[in-house]
C-alpha cells in the first residue's frame, strides 16, 4: 500500500521546477475551463521567454538594417565659428606683403565656415553583402530559437495539465480505498457487537491502523492536486485564486497508431528548430569568416567635397595658387581607394571568425548523433507505458474482483479482515501503476512531439 499511495505525489516531483507566483488579487471571477490546447495557446501568449527571443530577432534584425545603410551614401559636415585675421587685395598686390601682423584684438574679425564630405562605397570586397548575409541568417537563427522555447513552453504546460489530472486520478483513488476500509471497519463494528466469532477486537485495530495509513496518504494527494493546479496557473500567468478548470477529467490512451522509429527521426530532421539554428548559424559564421577576410583588400568609394567660409573684414581672393580658410567656396569630386593596413589583427579576426565556424560544426555533429539518441529514449518510454498500461489494467480490474470478492465474505462473515488489507493493496497498487503508466503514455508523446520539433497547436489542426 505505502508503495503506491506514495506515486500520489508524483505530480509534486514532476512540478518541482515552479516559477515564481504572480501576485494574488483576482478581479475576475469568471471560471475559466481548459483543454490542454487552451492553456498551451494561453501560455504562449503570456510567456516572458518568447519575448525575450523577440527581442533577439529586433536586435539581430537591427544589424541587419545597419549593414544595409553601408550601401548607401555618408554624409559628413563640420562647422566652426570664431576669429580670424583681417586680410585685403593690396596686402598681396602687386606684390605679397611680408610685414603685416594682426597681435591685436581690434585688428580680429570672426568667420564661420562648413565644410561637408561624402562617401559612396562603390566596391568593398565582400565587406557589406557578407555582413549583410549572416545577419539574415542571424535573424533565422533567432527565430528557431524562439520556436524552440514555445515548444518548451508547450512540453512544460503538458506536464503539468497531465501532472494535475494524475494527482486527482490519486486522490480518487485514495477516496476509493478509504471508503472501502470505512465500510469494512463498520461492518467488522457491527459484528463485533453482535457477538459474531468471525470477528475479533483486533480486526478493528488492524482497519484503523490502515485507514489511518490511508488518510495520511489522501492529505499528500491533495496536496500534490493543489501544486499542480498552481504550477498551471503560474504558467498561464494566472493569479493563485484564479477559478480555473480543466476539460479533460480522466487520463486514457490516444487512439493513434504508433508510428516506426526512423518516421521520427525524419521528421526530427525536417522541423526540429534546433538543427534549423545549426544550419543557418553555419551559414552566418561561414559569412563571418568572408566578412573578416574582406578587410584584407581596400573600400572603392566616390567622394565629394563641399567647403564653405566666410569672414566679415577679409577680401575674396580668386587664385588657384591661393586658399584662404577664412573665406572661400571650394566643391569637388574624385574617385578614391581605403585601404587600412595592419600588421596580424585582420589574420586574427579571420581566425577567431573561423574557429567560432568549426565549433558551429562541432555541435552539428553532437546534434546528428544526440538527438536520434533522445528520440529513441522517449520512443522507448512511449512503447513501455502502452505495454504496461495494458498490463496493469487487467491486473487492477482482478485485484478489483477480488477486492469486492473479500469484502462481501467479511460482510456475510466468512472472510478474514486480512484478506481485505491483501486484496485493497493489491487493487490500490495495480490502480495506481495504471495511472501512472497513462500519465507517462502522454508525457512521452508530450515528448517525442517535442524531440521532432512538432509546433504547438500543430497537431490538433
Amino acid at each position: 500500500m505505502r508503495t503506491f499511495l506514495i506515486t500520489a505525489l508524483i505530480a509534486g516531483v514532476v512540478l518541482a521546477p515552479l516559477h515564481t507566483a504572480h501576485a494574488a488579487g483576482n478581479t475576475d471571477e469568471t471560471r475559466l475551463v481548459l483543454g490542454v490546447d487552451d492553456c498551451v495557446r494561453i501560455a504562449l501568449k503570456s510567456a516572458p521567454e518568447l519575448g525575450e527571443a523577440q527581442s533577439d530577432i529586433d536586435l539581430t534584425s537591427s544589424k541587419l538594417d545597419e549593414a544595409r545603410s553601408y550601401r548607401y551614401p555618408q554624409l559628413e559636415v563640420t562647422t566652426l565659428f570664431g576669429p580670424a585675421p583681417g586680410a585685403h587685395r593690396q596686402d598681396i598686390s602687386p606684390v605679397v606683403a611680408t610685414d603685416r601682423s594682426y597681435t591685436r584684438f581690434n585688428q580680429l574679425t570672426w568667420f564661420t565656415s562648413a565644410d561637408a564630405t561624402i562617401i559612396q562605397p562603390l566596391f568593398t570586397f565582400g565587406k557589406i553583402s557578407e555582413n549583410m548575409k549572416a545577419a539574415t541568417h542571424g535573424i533565422e537563427v533567432d527565430r528557431s530559437r524562439k520556436e524552440q522555447r514555445a515548444n518548451e513552453i508547450a512540453l512544460k504546460v503538458h506536464e503539468y495539465y497531465y501532472g494535475l489530472m494524475l494527482a486527482r486520478e490519486m486522490k480518487e483513488l485514495v477516496l476509493e480505498v478509504q471508503e472501502s476500509l470505512t465500510k469494512a471497519r463498520e461492518k467488522a463494528q457491527k459484528l463485533l457487537d453482535q457477538g459474531s466469532d468471525s470477528v475479533e477486537e483486533l480486526d478493528l485495530y488492524k482497519l484503523d491502523a490502515f485507514s489511518g495509513e490511508v488518510s495520511k496518504y489522501l492529505e499528500e494527494a491533495k496536496k500534490g492536486e493543489s501544486l499542480a493546479l498552481a504550477a498551471l496557473k503560474t504558467r498561464l500567468g494566472l493569479p493563485f485564486d484564479a477559478q480555473l478548470e480543466i476539460s479533460s477529467q480522466r487520463l486514457i490512451m490516444i487512439d493513434v497508431d504508433t508510428p516506426d522509429f526512423e518516421s521520427f527521426v525524419d521528421k526530427a530532421r525536417k522541423k526540429r528548430p534546433e538543427f534549423r539554428q545549426i544550419s543557418e548559424g553555419l551559414k552566418a559564421r561561414s559569412a563571418l569568416v568572408e566578412a573578416a577576410r574582406a578587410n584584407y583588400y581596400p573600400d572603392i568609394f566616390l567622394g565629394g567635397l563641399v567647403s564653405w567660409a566666410y569672414a566679415e573684414d577679409r577680401d575674396r581672393i580668386s587664385n588657384p595658387y591661393i586658399n584662404d580658410q577664412f573665406k572661400h567656396l571650394n566643391a569637388g569630386v574624385a574617385l578614391g581607394a581605403r585601404w587600412k593596413l595592419d600588421f596580424g589583427i585582420t589574420g586574427s579576426k579571420v581566425s577567431a571568425e573561423r574557429a567560432q565556424y568549426n565549433r558551429l560544426l562541432s555541435t552539428k555533429e553532437f546534434a546528428d548523433a544526440n538527438i536520434p539518441l533522445q528520440l529513441k529514449k522517449f520512443y522507448l518510454e512511449l512503447k513501455e507505458a502502452e505495454n504496461s498500461a495494458v498490463a496493469t489494467k487487467a491486473a487492477y480490474t482482478n485485484s478489483k474482483k477480488w477486492a469486492v470478492t473479500a469484502l462481501a465474505n467479511f460482510d456475510f462473515g466468512v472472510g478474514p479482515a486480512k484478506e481485505i488489507f491483501e486484496a485493497l493493496q493489491a487493487y490500490a497498487r495495480m490502480r495506481a501503476a495504471y495511472f501512472q503508466s497513462l500519465y507517462n503514455y502522454r508525457i512521452a508523446w508530450a515528448n517525442l512531439d517535442y524531440a521532432t520539433g512538432e509546433q504547438p497547436l500543430e497537431k490538433s489542426k
